[in-house]
């Protein structure tokens, strides 16, 4: 099993930055792929970036050119520095590893 256990949330004014961290516990070794979930009250669940083992990333395309996903394997940490943030980005952010899921942290974004 894995651990997931995020952090960085917050309120933050349209513009602000926010940097989210990810810290993976348990059977880490067998970790390809890690990934940043979203969802906001009354939406769809949805897919914000994702990072492989390989350093490859992916983002969604509302999110492209403001926030970057990256990661420290040294600390089993995964990042998602967000910037530029707009308050359509106001959700529950979640951390993920294949079937596994954190609790999530809160981002709530003013105009």
């Amino acid at each position: 099993q894995v651990q997931l256990v995020e952090s960085g949330g917050g309120l933050v004014q349209a513009g602000g930055s926010l940097r989210l961290s990810c810290v993976a516990s348990g059977n880490i070794f067998s970790i390809t792929a890690m990934g940043w979930y979203r969802q906001a009250p009354g939406k769809q669940r949805e897919l914000v970036a994702r990072i492989y083992s390989s350093g490859t990333t992916m983002y969604a395309d509302s999110v492209k050119g403001r926030f970057t996903i990256s990661r420290d394997n040294a600390k089993n940490t995964v990042y998602l520095q967000m910037n530029s943030l707009k308050p359509e980005d106001t959700a529950r952010y979640y951390c993920v590893e294949a079937v596994y899921w954190g609790r999530g942290t809160q981002v709530t974004v003013s105009s």
